[in-house]
């Protein structure tokens, strides 16, 4: 495993890739709405990252990803792919998640959308999950192991009766859209890796409302479902380990941590 570990000047232009992707998912908000389809979602996106922003939709034929953002649906966990055919309606909860590269960095980030009457139950796997984040991310500061930050989000996760998936993870970023080192979602206190100053990585606590198993699309081989097809939450923020805590990078303007 090779961490690389950023300088002030990567961390200045790693800023500038978090802010851009912070201000898509700001700009794509008044757009999700009971009607729109996410392919539509996916196109405003598009157009606002390259015209706009003058950056780079980093899963755009990435590994072969179609499409410039992840639209997850419902009981789908991660890396949805927009569609002209999925059109959302009032009672669904959706995770957009955007990552934009800038001068070569990227900045990674999601966030989850409540449509129309949503039912409370689905509201609070959204809420309990960027509860998760939350928590985890007012941890981190430099000594503290990777494995801290998972067993905070496992703990809090499951005490609402919640169960963490663990195919899918954090991840270190810079340069690199997935770098090493992996940012497990759960674990043992004070194990795993040391975090120090100028690492730089993901927390995307991935929440489901059932069983923590997950179904890999055949069809697409990139939606990942809950193999219980109950619902499932995601939040996530990229951060900069500074020498006494971190810097959310991408930091929305509707947020207080």
């Amino acid at each position: 495993m090779t961490i690389h570990l950023k300088t002030a000047e990567d961390i200045c232009k790693m800023r500038v890739a978090g802010k851009l992707a912070a201000d898509v998912l700001e700009m794509i908000g008044p757009h999700v709405q009971p009607g729109v389809t996410t392919g539509e979602l996916d196109r405003v996106c598009h157009k606002y990252i390259v015209e706009q922003q003058q950056a780079i939709p980093a899963p755009l034929n990435y590994n072969g990803f179609p499409k410039s953002i992840c639209t997850s649906v419902n009981y789908v966990i991660c890396h949805g792919i927009p569609s002209d055919s999925k059109v959302l309606k009032s009672g669904d909860i959706l995770n957009i998640d955007i990552t934009v590269i800038k001068d070569s960095f990227h900045g990674d980030t999601s966030k989850m959308f409540c449509l129309g009457e949503t039912a409370d139950h689905a509201k609070r796997l959204v809420r309990i999950t960027q509860e998760c984040l939350y928590k985890a991310i007012a941890i981190v500061k430099p000594g503290i192991t990777l494995g801290d930050i998972g067993h905070v989000i496992q703990r809090h996760g499951e005490t609402h009766n919640y169960s963490i998936v663990r195919e899918y993870c954090g991840h270190g970023i810079g340069r690199i859209f997935h770098d090493d080192p992996q940012v497990l979602h759960y674990g043992e206190p004070n194990s795993g890796t040391h975090i120090v100053e100028g690492m730089t990585f993901t927390i995307e606590p991935m929440l489901n409302a059932g069983t923590r198993y997950t179904k890999l699309s055949k069809t697409d081989g990139w939606t990942v479902t809950t193999k219980d097809r109950r619902l499932s939450a995601q939040w996530e923020h990229t951060l900069a380990v500074t020498n006494d805590g971190c810097e959310v990078l991408t930091m929305r303007s509707d947020e207080q941590l």
